[in-house]
């Protein structure tokens, strides 16, 4: 009767004693990189004030004509600026040092 509980015990070492002799598994690190984004920080352009805007509502066909001419001028630098803008906000950032 007293064998039994000493081979228990003596069993018991034994496996305790065996997850002991086991190597501790290596951890490795590795770099991954991952796109994060980013808010863009780029102002928005300021709309410029539209020639046609300011006619008034009795303007001849040769004044509206005119002003449009010179509207599309304006929107052409207008659309510009926010194509320029949307290229700032889109242009990949430079690598950390």
């Amino acid at each position: 009767m007293l064998r039994l509980p000493l081979l228990s015990a003596a069993l018991a070492a034994v496996v305790f004693a065996q997850g002991c002799a086991q190597s501790v598994p290596r951890i490795a690190v590795q770099e991954v990189k991952v796109a994060v984004p980013v808010v863009c920080q780029e102002a928005d352009p300021v709309r410029p004030q539209m020639p046609t805007d300011a006619l008034p509502a009795d303007a001849g066909v040769d004044a509206y004509v005119q002003a449009a001419g010179a509207e599309i001028l304006r929107r052409e630098g207008y659309e510009v600026q926010l194509l320029t803008a949307l290229h700032n906000c889109k242009r990949p950032l430079p690598p950390d040092k």
